[in-house]
């Protein structure tokens, strides 16, 4: 092992100071490489930190683009990134921090075809994504090429935090995203948060949580928080600590080879659409006005912001297909707050007589109160 240069022990002379982690685990870092995928709320704060202390290698997978909502929560950027690629505005920015490692870009949305020739080539990998599809996908991947794997999550005021498929020294691999959700939820049954919203400093905690847990699963020192999850809320900033067991019957649920992994589908489930008619903000003004026509916010009780400007009424999204609806002769107008809930609340309503419309992007695109 190649000692520091005397520029390495300038860059990381706080940490190395300390007794617990000196310039053995700083090497470590150094010769270590990382795949963080979604340079996102989540993924901001990874890739600073981990830049910051060393990590010698970074893979950063992000095919989006810089929009001006996500600045309240991604400080990695500026405004001068609004519509320009994350990945490569991720990358500059890493490297005028820090010049020393390496910082690899990768432009490309993540699935079947690419996921396991991406991962294969790194020690950690941190998922850093805001859907279900992909982490499921993630974690059966890691589990497939045995690499530990770093979860975080966020929701409105709170966010959770583990470290999965970490193999002890008998080779036996520590619980997995599965062992905590067998199942992949159905489509718009969780809201993302597009939906649900959420406050600007919390993917900036469970993202340095994230990255806390990376350095000490490379460095050794510390106690990763293996088979445990940390849940996290904002507003009391209370913590709880579940233990999590590994379960063999998960395991049935994960791709068993390379080629079976290739040939799951991991996105929602494309079945036959029920008929309605994405309408624009005009189009459902207008059809309000018709007789025998009633328009149904999907939304939770309590979401802003509160619509007071048409007559509607309110059945979530979480109680919509619990109710036994008998809305004859009507025709019936769905919303949300971005148009993603309302579309599932369409498609279910459109099994029946009644003719259906969504007010497409919702009513966040038309600024309507």
């Amino acid at each position: 092992m190649m000692g520091l240069s005397n520029d390495d022990k300038q860059r990381y002379s706080r940490q190395i100071a300390l007794q617990q982690f000196g310039e053995t685990a700083q090497q470590k870092l150094l010769q270590s490489k990382v795949l963080v995928i979604g340079s996102g709320g989540l993924g901001c704060p990874v890739l600073q930190y981990l830049a910051a202390a060393g990590v010698g290698t970074i893979g950063i997978v992000d095919d989006d683009t810089v929009s001006l909502s996500n600045l309240h929560r991604q400080p990695l950027y500026t405004t001068h990134d609004v519509g320009l690629p994350k990945a490569a505005m991720a990358s500059g920015a890493l490297l005028a921090l820090n010049p020393t490692i390496k910082v690899k870009a990768f432009p490309v949305r993540l699935d079947t075809s690419n996921a396991l020739e991406l991962i294969k080539n790194y020690e950690v990998i941190i998922d850093g994504t805001d859907n279900f599809a992909s982490r499921y996908m993630i974690n059966d991947a890691c589990v497939l090429l045995k690499k530990p794997l770093i979860y975080g999550c966020i929701y409105q005021f709170e966010g959770q935090v583990a470290v999965f498929n970490v193999l002890d020294e008998n080779n036996i691999p520590s619980a997995n995203y599965r062992d905590l959700f067998p199942h992949q939820p159905k489509e718009n049954e969780v809201p993302n948060c597009s939906e649900a919203g959420v406050i600007g400093v919390l993917p900036g905690i469970i993202g340095t949580m994230m990255a806390n847990e990376c350095i000490k699963l490379i460095t050794g020192i510390g106690n990763v928080f293996i088979n445990r999850l940390l849940l996290f809320t904002t507003l009391t900033n209370r913590t709880l600590d579940i233990e999590l067991l590994p379960k063999k019957e998960t395991l049935a649920l994960i791709p068993a080879n390379e080629a079976a992994f290739k040939a799951t589908t991991y996105a929602f489930s494309c079945e036959a659409e029920p008929s309605f008619e994405d309408v624009n903000i005009k189009e459902f003004l207008r059809l309000l006005q018709e007789e025998d026509t009633i328009a149904i916010d999907v939304r939770e009780v309590g979401e802003k912001p509160v619509i007071t400007s048409f007559a509607h009424v309110n059945l979530p999204m979480s109680e919509l297909k619990t109710q036994q609806l008998d809305i004859p002769n009507k025709n019936i107008l769905v919303f949300c707050h971005a148009g993603v809930r309302s579309v599932e609340a369409a498609k279910y309503l459109a099994n029946g007589t009644n003719k259906i419309y969504n007010l497409k992007g919702g009513i966040i695109r038309y600024n309507i109160q």
